[in-house]
C-alpha cells in the first residue's frame, strides 16, 4: 500500500480519479489550489485506488493523504 499526500497546504480543486482505477507513475491523482495556482498531485508508483480521503474544494495541509493505493 502507498499513500499519496499533499506536498502543499491549499484546496482540492480536482480530483481526477475513482477508487478501483489503474494508475501509472508519473499520473495526476489530485490537482490542488495554491495561491491562485493549480498543483498536481502526482503518483510515484503503480497501483489501484483503494481510497480517496478528500473531496473537492477540501482544504488540506501538507502531508494530509489524499489517496490510497494498492
Amino acid at each position: 500500500m502507498a499513500d499519496v499526500a499533499a506536498h502543499i497546504t491549499g484546496t482540492v480543486w480536482k480530483i481526477e480519479v475513482q477508487v478501483g482505477q489503474r494508475v501509472s507513475a508519473g499520473d495526476t491523482l489530485v490537482i490542488l489550489e495554491s495561491m491562485k495556482m493549480e498543483m498536481p498531485v502526482e503518483t510515484e508508483v503503480e497501483g489501484t485506488v483503494r481510497e480517496i480521503r478528500c473531496r473537492e474544494s477540501q482544504s488540506v495541509n501538507e502531508g494530509d493523504v489524499l489517496v490510497v493505493l494498492e
